[in-house]
């Protein structure tokens, strides 16, 4: 490995390692591949049909101990009101690893007809991380920590809630808001506020129609850092024979991070659904002055809609399965 690679992927690792190692899942924008869930657990059991849901994602293509995630998820509805869901994740950033499992309960309330859509809902997820940095290969010694393979496990929780009305969506999550103490890493450069909250608002238009728009934006703040981020979207969706294709593309911005690096990233996505099942491709580019790597980062989501009961008379896709 080239000497520049190895201090980028110190450098990041650290970064990591010191300021969001005990965060549960990091938050691209797999969401957009109908798979809402990952950032929000108020759309557990949200809409028509159980969803499971697989990802595995790679960050800067040809650098060894690049980034890299895998999630495996699933969430349905039991009865008319109570959603149940679970994600396991394996996320891997250079020498720091955490291996987690989220548990979540979500309550849906209609607030009118049960075939049409207005509904409030409320979701708690609890969760469980295993934590490890692996020092004892570096080339370059560190001397804060010793290099030695070390593991903690700890707890944490976020909290949502959404409301629906026809087209209309909206999501706000706080994460990170039950953060246990754990001595991982040094702790005077650790801090247990890592608390961070997100807000999606969207609206979905064109339904019969022969293309179908979904314009959305995802706000997101870092209590600690002041770290305030946005992702700008908009997805297209076009019905053919006993398929849906579908095409999206995000634009993250970040604002007033004073003392930090902006990050920008543009990312387009492409996906078809299938009947049951949905497969898509994410590729997301870092734009800036300051680039980590020429690199883009590679996703492939695969999807599997079960149990699926007859669709509302209106509705995002998240709420109306399309097949």
């Amino acid at each position: 490995m080239k000497i520049n690679k190895i201090i980028i992927i110190l450098v990041l690792s650290f970064n990591s390692l010191l300021l969001k190692a005990q965060e549960t899942l990091p938050i691209y924008s797999d969401y957009l591949s109908d798979n809402v869930y990952l950032v929000h657990p108020a759309a557990a059991g949200i809409g028509n049909c159980g969803k499971i849901r697989v990802t595995a994602r790679s960050q800067w293509s040809g650098i060894t101990d690049a980034p890299s995630l895998q999630t495996l998820s699933a969430h349905n509805r039991i009865g008319d009101n109570i959603g149940v869901g679970f994600i396991l994740f394996n996320d891997k950033n250079g020498y720091h690893s955490q291996q987690g499992f989220q548990g979540t309960f979500a309550y849906h309330i209609n607030l009118s007809r049960p075939d049409d859509v207005n509904q409030l809902s409320f979701a708690l997820s609890l969760m469980a991380v295993n934590n490890s940095v692996d020092e004892s290969t570096f080339v370059i010694p560190d001397p804060v920590i010793s290099q030695i393979v070390r593991s903690e496990s700890y707890f944490n929780a976020d909290f949502g809630m959404a409301y629906h009305n026809k087209g209309f969506f909206s999501y706000f999550t706080a994460k990170n808001i039950m953060l246990n103490a754990r001595n991982l890493y040094n702790p005077k450069y650790e801090s247990l506020n890592l608390r961070r909250y997100l807000v999606t608002l969207g609206y979905y238009f064109g339904k019969g129609e022969n293309l179908q728009f979904e314009p959305s934006v995802m706000m997101q703040a870092i209590e600690r850092t002041g770290e305030k981020f946005a992702d700008f979207n908009i997805k297209v969706y076009k019905n053919v024979a006993n398929a849906q294709l579908w095409a999206a593309f995000s634009y993250r911005k970040s604002f007033d991070n004073a003392g930090t690096q902006d990050l920008n990233y543009i990312t387009p996505i492409i996906g078809v659904n299938y009947k049951n099942y949905m497969i898509s491709y994410t590729y997301t580019k870092q734009t800036g002055d300051i680039l980590f790597d020429n690199a883009g980062y590679h996703q492939i989501s695969l999807g599997w809609n079960f149990l699926c009961r007859t669709p509302r008379t209106s509705g995002c896709p998240n709420i109306n399965a399309s097949f």
